[in-house]
């Protein structure tokens, strides 16, 4: 399973360092092995450097929080896909659903950004979700597959671990409302279905599908322990080191119980 944290746009970068190196801590000296479990972190661009050096010595991932789809250019405040891995980026969160309210990014947009991810070799994380008036009016799964076709249109993936699908819920997200196991787990079918048939049942089955939408401790092995939700893409809850832990352990425990 895949914990990963966005974030978002909180914390400077002393503050930032701090957390990750608590994380850091923690991880180097607990009791739980966390078998199974990877974990990743998504700062703020300024923070990178700092997150990357601090969890340099534990297994966890630093991925950015967006990025251009050109190399370079004359584009002012963006920053790109081979700037990301200069400084040791492995993931890339693309479409989210902020970027695309607040900064009108369309699924086109997403999809140039999916394809220079690959040409870059960072792992995109492709979110997708619908708003609670399309949920209402019947149309969530119809809206989510239409963000997954136009997301990766023409895109292959022969390694699994190359792609990352992200459920996000728009009316969940920092509401400190989200989705009953059993709703997010029929999305989370939906998506896997949508992948089967463009990439084929062993390739689908493998790409980890992940639910973000006020995941926090309490509410995370319920999610976890669907079939088809491979990890949480956490956010308030990754701000603090205790609770994004505290999911990592209630993942834990959904992948003994599933192997036991």
């Amino acid at each position: 399973m895949l914990i990963a944290g966005n974030w978002k746009m909180n914390m400077d970068v002393p503050e930032g360092r701090a957390l990750a190196q608590v994380i850091a801590d923690r991880l180097s000296t607990h009791s739980h092995s966390f078998d199974g479990v990877d974990f990743a972190i998504c700062p703020p661009f300024v923070h990178l450097q700092s997150v990357i050096d601090a969890v340099d010595s534990v297994p966890v991932a630093v991925g950015a929080q967006d990025m251009h789809a050109e190399d370079e250019g004359a584009y002012t405040g963006d920053v790109s896909a081979p700037m990301l891995t200069s400084v040791g980026c492995h993931y890339v969160i693309l479409g989210h659903s902020e970027r695309r309210e607040y900064y009108d990014e369309t699924d086109a947009d997403v999809n140039r950004k999916v394809k220079q991810a690959q040409v870059h070799d960072l792992v995109p994380i492709v979110c997708v979700g619908e708003t609670l008036e399309q949920r209402e009016s019947g149309e969530a799964a119809s809206v989510v597959r239409a963000q997954v076709d136009g997301a990766l249109a023409d895109v292959s993936i022969e390694d699994p671990g190359g792609l990352v699908v992200a459920y996000e819920p728009v009316w969940a997200i920092g509401t400190g409302e989200s989705a009953a196991p059993e709703q997010a787990q029929e999305m989370h079918a939906v998506i896997r279905g949508d992948l089967t048939e463009r990439y084929g049942a062993a390739v689908a089955a493998n790409v980890p599908l992940l639910y973000g939408g006020s995941m926090k401790p309490h509410n995370a092995y319920g999610l976890l322990s669907q079939p088809d939700i491979d990890g949480g893409l956490i956010g308030s809850a990754s701000l603090q080191a205790d609770r994004f832990l505290g999911i990592a352990e209630e993942a834990e425990s959904v992948l003994k119980e599933t192997t036991s």
